[in-house]
């Protein structure tokens, strides 16, 4: 009792001295409370404004082939740069191949070919048993934009994030949103290198797919080929020299999955393309490509003319045809 009493008694005797300092000083007692709320609010304002790590990707469904996932393998692509054959980005693409495919529980396999002295490299993915299919696309882009508007531009390279990575990526997810234990064939997943610099240098297109197709260990009963499917505004007709039987059950199953107005049943193109070798050994093969696409050849083929909801509708079709039908 007498310590609380004598605590009291002092706290009393403080309050006067307290009351008189806050009349003489009572300007700088409003500031200084003002200038530590002024700095409390600087500190939570400005903690907004600190660099936060980027968020964790929310990873993909199990067993859905997922755009969003494929887009981010353009992105890594075109983080190489243009990745003509021969070059290190090319061989780097190849390497990022190999990874992903291995990652994905994949046999793979490698095909090197020299062709105008210059070192190639086709590589493979292969799942599921009985007779084989091939899925493929190439990985490699054009030496020289000579189709560019700009024709002071038309001797840089292109970067080719439709034409080559766009057709890669829906592989690569392709590789790990496949059911294997549903798959009707033999799946190879191909990546063709030297594709795409034809008459520049004495080259030729479809290099890989042509060395390929010469030297087959392995017969494939039907080939689907996935090049320039990633453009925004998306318009796949029917490619003229594609196998007819093939193309309309491909075709069929985008309209059963709601994109009737995107894999348009017309024919308009005639290509020669990663298809065609195959196709002169008489071998069923289709051609899903967009031709219709302002940025071919140009140094304007880049990520941001790519939406990955073009990706997931032509994964998803490739998807269900591998997992519900296949070929006999």
């Amino acid at each position: 009792m007498t310590v609380k009493k004598a605590e009291t008694l002092h706290a009393t005797s403080l309050l006067p001295h307290l009351r008189a300092w806050l009349r003489a000083r009572w300007l700088e007692a409003v500031l200084a409370v003002g200038l530590v709320g002024v700095i409390a609010w600087f500190g939570m304002v400005g903690y907004g404004f600190l660099p936060k790590p980027p968020p964790t990707p929310t990873p993909p469904p199990t067993g859905q082939f997922d755009g969003l996932t494929a887009y981010r393998h353009v992105l890594a692509q075109v983080e190489f740069g243009p990745r003509p054959t021969g070059s290190a980005a090319n061989k780097k693409t190849g390497d990022y191949i190999i990874a992903q495919l291995n990652a994905a529980g994949w046999q793979t396999a490698e095909q090197p070919f020299i062709y105008q002295g210059i070192q190639g490299r086709n590589i493979s993915g292969r799942a599921g048993a009985g007779p084989a299919v091939f899925v493929g696309a190439h990985y490699d882009t054009r030496r020289r934009a000579d189709n560019d508007p700009d024709t002071a531009k038309r001797n840089e390279p292109v970067l080719g994030a439709n034409d080559g990575a766009s057709g890669v990526a829906v592989l690569l997810e392709l590789a790990r949103s496949l059911n294997k234990n549903k798959l009707k064939n033999e799946v190879w997943l191909v990546f063709f290198d030297a594709e795409d610099n034809g008459r520049l240098d004495g080259w030729e297109f479809i290099a890989g797919s042509r060395y390929l197709a010469q030297n087959l260990t392995t017969l494939p009963k039907a080939v689907i080929i996935v090049d320039m499917v990633g453009d925004a505004d998306q318009q796949l007709f029917k490619e003229r020299n594609s196998t007819p039987a093939l193309q309309d059950k491909l075709w069929a199953i985008a309209a059963e999955l709601g994109y009737e107005k995107v894999f348009i049943p017309e024919y308009k193109w005639a290509m020669t393309d990663d298809h065609t070798p195959f196709l002169q050994r008489g071998i069923p093969a289709v051609d899903i490509i967009d031709f219709d696409y302002a940025h071919w050849h140009t140094t304007q083929d880049t990520a941001d003319k790519i939406a990955p909801l073009s990706l997931e509708r032509v994964g998803r079709v490739v998807k269900v045809f591998l997992e519900t039908q296949g070929v006999p």
